[in-house]
């Protein structure tokens, strides 16, 4: 079959997003907040490997998130380890229901390299809650930006999310992975909303 030009197809198995890169190069005016009473951060020094993987496919297995699922236990663990990386969780009735993990790089910036909740704590402000904590941790240090990346098969809310959060967009790729349910790195069924091709 022919395609058509700029048209694309995909190896068997094969998933492709587009990837949406993000900035904020000053930190915007603080926004409003719903209270979050019943809920709490906590800051995870060093966290395990085991701890980790769990909240981060609670979040993530809905949104295909494998990166961190490919890593060895070493890197990731090295990772999580380092001074340069928080890890944060959002605790209610004790359960860890949402992740915040940002990293400063060696020139000083900051990426917010997840952030994500549970299904049952989305909606009522709690995103926005976790994102003006995110904000003012990154720019305490005196950071000049402050950058993270959503693509397609994120949630749809995630990309206007992050600009009404005061991210400005920058640039845009195409990446182009295995299919992380059929490698066994996340339930088949996993993501319904993102067609299954076996092949």
């Amino acid at each position: 079959m022919t395609l058509p030009e700029g048209i694309t197809d995909l190896a068997p198995g094969k998933l492709a997003s587009v990837v949406t890169y993000l900035e904020m190069t000053e930190r915007p005016a603080p926004r409003a907040t719903t209270a979050q009473p019943d809920l709490t951060l906590a800051l995870h020094d060093a966290p395990s490997v085991e701890w980790y993987r769990k909240l981060y496919r609670l979040v993530g297995d809905d949104y295909l998130w494998f990166s961190r699922l490919v890593m060895d236990d070493a890197a990731l663990s090295a990772h999580l380890c380092s001074d340069r990386v928080e890890v944060w969780s959002l605790q209610k009735d004790g359960a860890d229901l949402g992740l915040l993990e940002l990293e400063w790089m060696q020139n000083g910036d900051c990426e917010l390299s997840f952030f994500g909740l549970s299904a049952s704590l989305i909606g009522g402000g709690v995103g926005r809650w976790l994102m003006e904590h995110a904000i003012d941790r990154a720019f305490a240090r005196g950071i000049t930006q402050f950058f993270v990346h959503t693509c397609t098969l994120d949630s749809a809310q995630a990309l206007p999310f992050y600009i009404r959060s005061g991210f400005a967009p920058y640039g845009r790729a195409v990446e182009v992975a295995d299919d992380p349910r059929l490698t066994g790195l996340v339930p088949a069924e996993s993501a319904p909303h993102i067609p299954l091709l076996r092949g």
